[in-house]
């Protein structure tokens, strides 16, 4: 089984793929060929840093959002967004400036909103409490650093929360596209128990 780590120069690809591997992925291909990825069994989109700088670099590479269109809108192959990589599954994100995402899964990524004592990044520990009959997803807790969080149009593309000053989604997915908030490859052994779920998924 092949899987494609999209390089776009936007992820922490190091850590991923040493979590893939941990988790039992055997041919990681750490890539920004699109048509690498038009052939993977498995596709995973990392992402740290800016909304708006990681559509850019990802839009940058001729053919990149077209193969993974192709491959896991039409052809069905389990796809998994991390940290940014999950928020470029929005129509839109709103940091910085107001840019379009992917449009996989219908919703606006927005600044957390402050409140006294509460700490903005989001960065730590937290609960990750999912959603009845979510797919891959166990209670338990999980590393977050973010500053900006998805904000769902339909509550049955949710697949997880977590509290920061009130709910915010851990994970939203629909059908064979997954996308979570938290880092797996910086929960230790629930990041890596997770990893192994999204390996074996059979959506």
């Amino acid at each position: 089984m092949s899987l494609a780590l999209i390089d776009y120069g936007a992820g922490n690809l190091h850590s991923v793929h040493n979590a893939l591997k941990a988790a039992g992925a055997n041919d990681i291909r750490v890539t920004n060929d699109p048509d690498i990825v038009a052939q993977a069994d498995r596709i995973v989109l990392p992402g740290v840093g800016a909304f708006a700088h990681c559509m850019d670099a990802l839009s940058a590479i001729d053919g990149m959002i077209a193969a993974m269109e192709q491959r896991v809108r039409v052809h069905g192959t389990p796809f998994l967004g991390i940290c940014v990589g999950m928020q470029l599954l929005a129509d839109a994100g709103v940091e910085h400036k107001s840019t379009y995402g992917l449009g996989w899964i219908s919703g606006t990524v927005r600044a957390i909103a402050p409140a006294a004592d509460l700490k903005i990044p989001h960065m730590g520990w937290n609960d990750v409490v999912p959603s009845e009959g979510a797919p891959l997803i166990e209670r338990g807790e999980a590393y977050f650093l973010h500053g900006y969080h998805f904000d769902a149009a339909n509550a049955a593309d949710v697949l997880a929360t977590t509290d920061h000053g009130g709910a915010l989604i851990a994970a939203v997915g629909r059908d064979n596209i997954m996308g979570v908030q938290f880092h797996p490859e910086k929960s230790q052994t629930y990041g890596i128990e997770f990893l192994k779920r999204f390996l074996e998924w059979k959506p």
